[in-house]
């Protein structure tokens, strides 16, 4: 079985999945730096259509995936703009055993998130 990467999120200021917003995807490499590898959006339901990474395409290292939260509550609560506090929400994290399936899920809300290792 190959592994992938997958995401979603989840607005809990709102009670609902958190559709429309942008995440990309950026591999670390051990020189430094930081490798864009994709993007995607989530649909209605707070997920992506298709893993960021499919099976064959895991590879091990460090990673960051970026979460467009500033334009995602600009778009559906432009009235909380004046009390948001995150323009973007980076979650760092490495792959070791690319047969695995990673998921990596984002609650959100303006004024604070949280994040965990999902299955």
């Amino acid at each position: 079985m190959s592994g992938r990467l997958t995401t979603h999120v989840l607005d809990t200021a709102r009670g609902r999945p958190a559709g429309g917003m942008a995440v990309e995807l950026y591999h670390l490499p051990a020189a430094g730096g930081l490798n864009y590898v994709c993007a995607a959006v989530t649909n209605e339901d707070g997920r992506l259509d298709e893993p960021l990474l499919a099976a064959g395409e895991l590879f091990a290292g460090t990673f960051e995936l970026m979460f467009q939260v500033g334009a995602y509550y600009r778009l559906v609560q432009p009235e909380w703009t004046e009390s948001l506090l995150w323009e973007a929400v980076p979650i760092r994290f490495t792959i070791e055993r690319t047969h695995e399936h990673y998921h990596i899920p984002l609650l959100i809300a303006p004024g604070g998130y949280s994040t965990y290792r999902g299955s």
